[in-house]
C-alpha cells in the first residue's frame, strides 16, 4: 500500500451561469465606440441630469451623509417614495415596512427574484424581455417559463397563454411596463385581466416598471399599485435613473406588501446592505418638487415625434412607441440580414448604433426589427437621421 500522501485534486470553479457571455448592450456600445458611431443602442441619456440635482450631492456630502444609509433605505427618499406612488396610483404604501432602496433596478429585481423563488419553482416572463430577468432566475435555481408577446399585435399581451403557462409550480410572474424593448404599454384591460390571473392561481407578479413616468398621447401609467388586489400580491420595482437621467447613480426602489419586503431586505442587506447615502439625500430633496417626474413624459415624447416623425421618409418601418425613451424600427424593406449582423452593419457602414430586438430572446428568434433609443439631445438624433435616411 502506498502511504505517500497526495496533494487533493482541484476541483474547476462552478459556473452558475455558463451560457452567459458579454451582453449585447456592451458589444454594441465598444463596437460604435470603435468606430465612432453615434449611439442609439445603449438606453442611456447623452445628457446630463438637472445641476440643481447634482448640486443637492454636493450639499448632502457637506452635510455629513457620507457613511453607510440605513439598509432598506433614507428614511427621507423612502417618504418621497410613498407620497409619489400615492399621487400616481392611489396606493400608499408604510415607508418602514414596504419600501426598500436598492442599488438599481436591477439589484432589486435580483433579491426579488432569489428571495421569492428557489428550485423547483417555475417564473414566468414575457418575451421579449429584459436580460436581466433570466440570470436572476437562474441564480435563484429556479426555471424560466417564457411566454411570448404577440409580435403581429405590436407586442400585446396574451394573457390568455399568460394564464396557461402558470402550474402549481409557478412562483412568480414577471411583468415589465412601459416594456423594454418595445415601448408596449398596458392599458385598463391588461389590468384587468392580468387581476383576474391573480385571483385565480395565487401567483405573486414582479412588476419592472422603470419608464413608468414615460408614457405618451395621454395615456395613463397601467401600475400595480394602482390595483388594491394587484398591489397586495406584488412587487414593484422602478428606479430613479430613468426618471432623472442619473442612470449611473444606481438608485432604484422595491414596494411590496411587508411580507414580501421583508424577504426581499434578508437578500438585499448581503448583496450591497444600503445604497449611496449622499445620492439618496439628494434625490430626497431634489423630489421636493413633483415637476421632474411630471414633465417627463412631454420630454420624451418631443423627442420621440422629432426622431420618428424625421424617418418617416426612410427605408424603416418604426413599430408604435407608446412608452420607453425606445423605439423598433423594421428593417425588412432593407436588408435581408439576421438582426445582430445588420445592427452590426449599421455601425460599421453606417455609423450608427442599434440593438437586435433578438438579444431580448433566449432561443434564436429573428424578425427584423432592431431598437433605437431616443433619449439623445436633438443635435444626436439629427445627426443619426441623416446617417439612416441614407440606407
Amino acid at each position: 500500500m502506498d502511504d505517500t500522501p497526495h496533494a487533493p485534486v482541484p476541483t474547476a470553479p462552478l459556473d452558475r451561469l455558463p451560457w452567459a457571455g458579454t451582453s449585447i448592450f456592451t458589444v454594441m456600445s465598444a463596437l460604435a465606440t470603435r468606430h465612432r458611431a453615434i449611439n442609439l443602442g445603449q438606453g442611456f441619456p447623452d445628457f446630463d441630469c438637472d445641476p440643481s440635482l447634482q448640486q443637492a450631492v454636493t450639499a448632502a456630502m457637506r452635510a455629513g451623509h457620507n457613511q453607510y444609509a440605513a439598509m432598506p433605505g433614507v428614511p427621507a427618499l423612502r417618504e418621497r417614495i410613498v407620497d409619489k406612488v400615492a399621487a400616481v396610483h392611489g396606493h400608499r404604501y408604510d415607508v418602514e415596512r414596504e419600501v426598500t432602496v436598492t442599488a438599481g433596478a436591477t439589484q432589486a429585481i435580483m433579491a426579488a427574484v432569489v428571495a421569492l423563488a428557489g428550485p423547483g419553482d417555475e417564473v414566468i416572463v414575457l418575451e421579449p424581455c429584459y436580460d436581466s430577468y433570466q440570470p436572476a432566475i437562474d441564480l435563484a435555481g429556479a426555471t424560466a417559463v417564457r411566454v411570448p408577446l404577440d409580435a403581429a399585435r405590436d407586442y400585446a399581451v396574451d394573457w390568455d397563454r399568460v394564464h396557461a403557462a402558470i402550474t402549481p409550480r409557478s412562483r412568480l410572474l414577471i411583468i415589465n411596463f412601459p416594456h423594454n424593448p418595445t415601448g408596449q404599454v398596458l392599458d385598463a384591460a391588461d389590468l384587468a385581466a392580468l387581476e383576474a390571473i391573480v385571483e385565480r392561481t395565487g401567483i405573486t407578479v414582479l412588476s419592472d416598471e422603470v419608464y413608468e413616468h414615460i408614457v405618451f398621447d395621454g395615456r395613463d401609467h397601467q401600475g400595480v399599485a394602482r390595483s388594491p388586489l394587484l398591489a397586495a400580491r406584488s412587487v414593484l420595482v422602478s428606479s430613479f435613473g430613468k426618471t432623472l437621467h442619473t442612470t449611473g447613480w444606481k438608485v432604484g426602489y422595491a414596494c411590496a406588501p411587508a411580507a414580501l419586503s421583508e424577504m426581499i431586505r434578508k437578500v438585499h442587506q448581503f448583496m450591497v446592505f444600503a445604497v449611496s447615502t449622499p445620492m439618496q439625500h439628494a434625490i430626497a430633496a431634489y423630489l421636493a418638487d413633483a415637476r421632474p417626474w411630471r414633465e417627463l413624459p412631454a420630454f420624451y415624447q418631443r423627442k420621440r415625434d422629432r426622431f420618428c416623425a424625421a424617418l418617416a421618409g426612410s427605408r424603416f418601418r418604426l413599430l408604435p412607441s407608446r412608452g420607453t425613451y425606445f423605439v423598433l424600427a423594421d428593417y425588412s424593406r432593407i436588408s435581408d440580414a439576421p438582426e445582430e449582423a445588420f445592427a452590426q452593419q449599421l455601425i460599421e457602414r453606417h455609423g450608427v448604433a442599434a440593438i437586435p430586438v433578438s438579444a431580448f430572446y433566449r432561443e434564436p428568434f429573428d424578425n427584423r426589427v432592431v431598437r433605437f433609443c431616443f433619449a439623445k439631445r436633438d443635435e444626436t438624433l439629427d445627426a443619426a437621421v441623416e446617417k439612416l435616411l441614407q440606407i
